[in-house]
């Protein structure tokens, strides 16, 4: 069994290492303002409902044109729109490797946004758009011509999704779309909401529900509000549906009529095991300069970190990182090998876990760190707000370890 980092890899994240001194670094230095402890407040347009401040989103932009430029933006797409096919194993280094380099323009929490970027909607669409659909989305999901919101859950429903009120009917040529959605993603700048709502079938079935490309315009769709989180500024609105039309046509929806949750459970793999390994990356991060101002503290005279108070605690975390790393690395390495769904209990296992240590991790840093700890002069709050709601969001972790159980117990898939 080979354990090895492989050189591609390990090429690979040299190339972005030095990519971020000689280019991002610079321009991060010029904005420090959304990166020091003023963050939150220069990202955040207070007065226009919490959303993303434009000057933020235009920064943000020039990061990923500047990597798209140098050929690292597409790296995990498929040749065929500019990407290398990168693996899931890449990805997932990758990205651990750069949430554990800490808070910066290369990598933001906050807005999901890296030089190696994620793209779940830009792999959707090439798996199941129309020709048409992909000329118009394509690539201008990624250069940010088209921006597409994810409407999945409502104000009544989130894990159940299945049982979502949200519905079309067919009036002649037309779907006449009613109901509603809450935390919808990226709206706040969106074109187009992707918006699933049941077409057949009953609640609590799988099929049945069609993900409609709606344009953000047509009259009945309205962005309510924006929810404020945990991390600001927000990019999660509340959008009333009203009576809005689509024609009765495979260019108004995403997949074929009745199988938009295949189409929302497509990349769901993917995406979780590289969430996965930012929080692990973060995680580490944290134990690593919790243990390095342990060692220059001095209280009573003496380091820190000669208190077992304070090792025993970030030895403990050190380890579960080990584990947790190798776990993610395997089960990257195992989706690039079989069928998703033959792993899918090692997903939920690598996903929970590493949220929770993040988690962790940022507050024991903050409390080795002490009152300085708690201040915004250290990153340990901002790490842990964004990463809190994972536990939530990309599948509650009680619903992951629920999925891990019907594996254990033989209830779904294969007993391993």
């Amino acid at each position: 069994m080979e354990f090895n980092v492989p050189k591609e890899i390990q090429d690979k994240i040299e190339e972005l290492d030095e990519f971020i001194e000689r280019v991002i670094k610079p321009l991060e230095n010029e904005n420090l303002q959304f990166f020091d402890h003023r963050r939150e407040n220069a990202r955040t347009d207070w007065d226009n409902d919490g959303k993303p401040a434009k000057e933020w989103e235009t920064l943000l932009r020039q990061m990923k044109d500047l990597a798209d430029e140098a050929g690292h933006l597409r790296f995990a797409l498929p040749k065929e729109i500019g990407g290398q096919e990168g693996s899931n194993l890449a990805m997932a280094m990758i990205r651990e490797h750069l949430a554990h380099k800490g808070l910066g323009l290369h990598n933001d929490l906050q807005n999901e946004s890296s030089i190696v970027g994620n793209f779940p909607l830009v792999h959707m669409m090439w798996k199941f758009g129309t020709d048409a659909q992909k000329e118009e989305f394509l690539p201008a999901l990624i250069t940010g011509g088209r921006r597409v919101g994810f409407g999945l859950t409502e104000l009544n429903h989130g894990s159940d999704a299945t049982y979502m009120e949200t519905a079309a009917v067919r009036d002649g040529n037309e779907w006449v779309i009613n109901g509603n959605k809450r935390f919808n993603s990226g709206i706040h700048e969106a074109t187009h909401d992707l918006v699933f709502a049941r077409t057949s079938g009953k609640s609590g079935e799988g099929l049945g529900i069609t993900a409609f490309l709606v344009p953000v315009t047509a009259p009945g769709f309205e962005v309510v509000k924006m929810d404020w989180t945990f991390n600001m500024p927000t990019d999660h609105g509340i959008v009333s549906i009203k009576d809005v039309r689509m024609p009765i046509s495979d260019e108004s929806y995403l997949g074929g009529e009745g199988d938009g949750l295949i189409v929302a459970q497509t990349f769901l793999h993917e995406n979780r095991i590289r969430q996965a390994a930012s929080s692990l990356g973060a995680a580490q991060f944290c134990i690593d300069e919790a243990v390095a101002y342990a060692k220059q503290r001095t209280t009573w005279g003496k380091p820190l970190a000669t208190n077992q108070a304070i090792q025993f605690p970030l030895a403990e975390l050190h380890t579960e990182a080990e584990m947790v790393r190798n776990l993610v690395y395997k089960t990257a390495w195992n989706l690039d090998q079989h069928n998703h769904m033959a792993v899918t209990d090692q997903v939920s296992m690598a996903n929970y876990r590493a949220n929770r240590l993040i988690c962790e991790a940022s507050d024991r840093a903050m409390q080795v760190f002490g009152g300085e700890g708690y201040t915004r002069n250290q990153p340990f709050e901002h790490i842990y707000r964004h990463h809190r709601r994972y536990r939530i969001t990309e599948g509650a972790e009680e619903i992951q370890i629920r999925k891990i159980a019907g594996h254990l117990f033989g209830f779904v898939g294969k007993n391993r």
